[in-house]
Formats: C-alpha cells, structure tokens, sequence
C-alpha cells in the first residue's frame, strides 16, 4: 500500500476522487465487550441481532484484537492507525492525543467528509493539552435523549443523535460517524439480566471466575448493556436503509477493549483484548459472509477507511489496511497481532503503570512484562490507588468483590492468584488449548523454541516500529500528567528524576 506524506494527500485526495464515488463509514464501538459475547461468536443468552446481520452480510473476524486493553489508548490507536507507543502521552488513559498524530478522522474532514460522533468518542481524557480543539472522532451530536430501561445504562439516544446527523447531509455528501456507547461499561444495575428474563443457569462461565451465582449473575448485567447498545447500532443501520445509502456504507461493529471483569479489561489476556469486529460494506466487500481467522488490530481501521476512500494513507500510520480481505485476497499465513499496556488507573504508588507488550498468533500468546515487580491488578493497598480501592486497575464488581473475599478459601485462590497476584518476565500460552491463558508455559522444554521465536518477533516488531522501552528514548509514561478526577486526595505522579 502506496504512503504519501500529509501535505501530499491533501493535495492529492480531492480532484481524483469524486464524493459521489467515496462510502459512508459507520463506526459502531461498544466500552468493554469481550469478542465471545456476540450471537455470531457463539453465545446463546446475549442477543446481538445488529451485529450477527452484519457479520452475516458482510465479514466476521475471529481473532481481532485492541491495540491497548484500555480506553483512552485504544481509541487513539484506532484513529491514528499506530500502536500506542507511538503515540507518546496517548498511551495512558486520563491524558491527551497529541495534534501532530493524523486520524483518519482528520484526513477525511480535510477530503471533504462530514465527520461527526456521539456517545464516548475519542475518552477520557483531556483534547487541549494536545492541541486540538474538537474531539478527534469528530464534531459532537448531544441532542436527543431516552428514559434507560436500567440504572447504569445512559440516557443518550445514540441511534437518534445520529439520525439528526444524516438529517443535515445530502446524498452527495460522504460522512464519517462514530457512534460510540457507553455500556457495557460498568456500573450495571445489579439484577438487571434477571430482570430481562436471563437465565444464570445457561451462562457459559470462562473458567477464569469462580463458579457462583453472583459471577453468573454479574455477567447477565453485563449481557443486558451490550443488548442495549447492539439496539442502538440497529436503529442506525435502519437509518441508513431508510435513506437508500446502506449499500454505500461501510459499517463497523467493534469494542475499544474486553469485559470489565478480573483478568478482562486492563490485561494483555484474551478477555481484555479480544474484541468482536464484523464489517458490512455493500458495495465494497466481495463475497460477503465470510469468516476471517487470521490475526488482526483495530488500529488496521484507519488505513482501512482513507484507502476505502481513495486517499493515500500518511506515513506515520504503521497498521496495514484490510481492503485486501475486503477483495477476498489470501492473507499471509504469518498474522500476528500485537498488544500493549502502559499506565492504566494509577493503581500503584507514584501514578505507575505496568508496562507490558504481547504478540498473539493464532498458535501462542506471548506477553513481556518489562516491571514484573509490580503488582498487574494494581497494588493490594488501597492507600496508593488514585481510586481508593485494592486491585485497582480492575473496575469494582459483584465479580471481584466476591473473588477478593474468598482469595484465600480452598478451590477459589488459585483463580484468585491469576486475578490478582504478580506476574513473572515473560509469559507464554498455548491459546488452542487454553483459552483463557491460566497456564504460563514459560521455560516448559518443550516450548522454549516457540517462546524464543515469538520473543524475538516481538522484540524486532518493537524495533521496526520504534517502541522507546526497546530502542531507547524518552520513556515518560509513568510521568506523564493524569487529567482524571482523583478519588485519594493525596494521589499523583511522581515527578521523572532530572
């Protein structure tokens, strides 16, 4: 794939693509949605009807990745099309996205895209330390609102702000929306799932969590937001179907990241990384319904959408389109994607991070833990957390109050140790036969060449894109201002020693 400067493109983009000719992008992301609980991923007690029908006519990905298991970075590893150590203050959560990083957003807007969003865009953070003055999903549509049928689920009517979205364009006019929810991000309403009729008993429990009925119960909540939110993706497509321009419309349905559970959202493990992604595109995708088993990050989007729209991509954008699986192409045998973690909630004294790397092939989850003394979950004493809770980095939930009181009692503490406890340098998971990542293979005989191999195709993959921990550098993530607001009074980053 052909990469031109900016100022190129700019030049570039306009004259040789007429508007008529460019698709419309939906991009529908959902907050903490783990890739299993989808109706098409295999899930039978969520019902996902707008994501099943567009997996269904158009592509399904079965192993589709977020470039960090946590907001903020995610977000701004899908709009810059880099992963998150190229993105300076962007790879923490709570800070900012620096200007000089192009978005796919950006470059489109400059091409004659009209570019909006609603819900949770590009968050949370703070946009004027970097230099923007609009979020950079785009402008703002706040208007309409809805009576939530729970307590925890917002009162955004994403689909109706999107609506009033289409109402101001012609049919001539290309347009990029991001419609972005907020759940299933927690709080929930606890005994919601029941509330809407879910059976505990059918859940399909991962077997990283206790068998119980409160885990049962705190995965049906969670099941009842991602329902709202695939409604709310429906309602869009019918939108679009009303106007006669969904054949013209590339739509995407993903998450920023996986559940909000322990060992899910802010870990390198499969439940916090592994996302649903099905796309739909009428006019573009060549023989729909198709499953695509081969590795691939979010951050693949934003080259996607501007080569979908005949513009060059810019050169800082080092993740490699999927038009060619748009074209049924044979993809290389040798996928891999790569994950990475710096500071998530300042859950550890002085505002520290964990920092982390991983490369996933379909075979293997390899995870390099550059600090492996400190503590992954976040550390055990509350006192030092910018949230004023043990562990942290997890989100508070039945789930993990009932694993933290139990950590100790016979049959639950091993699962308890994998949620909480430390881990060592490396890591190594056979992902075919364990699913979950609970059994670290690291130094096993029998793996150590593939543990080798993936270490050293980690590691040239840092060197090739540039990652700072590897190739030297400043390496300020554990210093870098947090925007957020701060429960413990007494909360901050330690200052970078001079």
């Amino acid at each position: 794939m052909t990469r031109w400067p900016i100022s190129l493109a700019l030049i570039l983009c306009t004259p040789l693509f007429g508007a008529s000719h460019r698709p419309n992008i939906l991009f529908c992301i959902t907050d903490d949605q783990s890739w299993a609980h989808t109706g098409a991923n295999g899930d039978s007690v969520v019902k996902t009807p707008t994501f099943d029908r567009v997996a269904a006519e158009g592509i399904r990905f079965t192993h589709s990745f977020s470039d960090a298991p946590t907001c903020g970075p995610s977000r701004s590893a899908i709009l810059t099309g880099q992963p998150i150590w190229r993105l300076e203050e962007a790879a923490n959560i709570w800070s900012t996205l620096p200007a000089k990083f192009a978005t796919y957003t950006g470059q489109l807007k400059q091409a004659g895209y009209r570019v909006g969003y609603t819900g949770k865009g590009w968050a949370p953070g703070r946009i004027a330390p970097g230099g923007r003055t609009e979020n950079p999903a785009g402008k703002a549509y706040t208007g309409r609102r809805i009576s939530p049928p729970f307590r925890g689920i917002r009162n955004v009517d994403y689909a109706g702000n999107f609506d009033d979205f289409l109402s101001g364009l012609t049919h001539e006019e290309p347009f990029c929306f991001w419609l972005g929810t907020s759940e299933p991000h927690r709080a929930f309403e606890r005994g919601s799932g029941r509330k809407a009729g879910k059976d505990p008993a059918r859940v399909v429990l991962p077997p990283i969590f206790p068998d119980h009925d409160v885990v049962r119960n705190d995965l049906l909540d969670y099941f009842v937001e991602i329902e709202h939110a695939d409604t709310m993706f429906g309602r869009a497509i019918d939108s679009l179907e009303r106007r006669h321009w969904l054949e013209n419309t590339m739509v995407v349905i993903s998450s920023d990241h996986g559940m909000p559970f322990p060992r899910g959202k802010a870990t390198l493990y499969d439940d916090g990384t592994r996302v649903p992604l099905a796309i739909r595109w009428g006019a573009g995708i060549q023989n729909p319904g198709r499953i695509i088993s081969q590795p691939v990050n979010l951050s693949a989007l934003a080259p996607t959408f501007l080569e979908a729209a005949g513009l060059p991509v810019p050169q800082m954008m080092t993740a490699h389109s999927l038009m060619d699986l748009f074209r049924d192409e044979s993809p290389s045998e040798d996928q891999a994607a790569f994950i990475a973690l710096e500071r998530h909630s300042g859950a550890r004294a002085g505002g520290k991070g964990y920092p982390s790397r991983a490369i996933r092939t379909h075979d293997f989850l390899y995870i390099y833990n550059f600090e492996p003394s400190r503590w992954p979950a976040g550390s055990p004493d509350p006192q030092v957390c910018n949230r004023l809770i043990a562990y942290g980095e997890y989100d508070p939930s039945p789930t993990k109050t009932f694993m933290m009181e139990h950590q100790h009692v016979h049959g639950l503490a091993d699962l308890a140790e994998l949620s909480f406890g430390k881990h060592p340098a490396e890591e190594l998971y056979d992902v075919r036969n364990d699913p979950h990542q609970m059994l670290n293979l690291t130094g096993s005989l029998k793996h150590l060449a593939a543990q080798q191999a993936l270490r050293e195709r980690l590691f040239e993959h840092l060197r090739k894109t540039r990652d700072p921990r590897v190739v030297g550098g400043a390496v300020n993530w554990d210093f870098y201002p947090h925007y957020g607001n701060r429960t413990n009074p007494n909360w901050e980053v330690t200052e970078k020693p001079h």
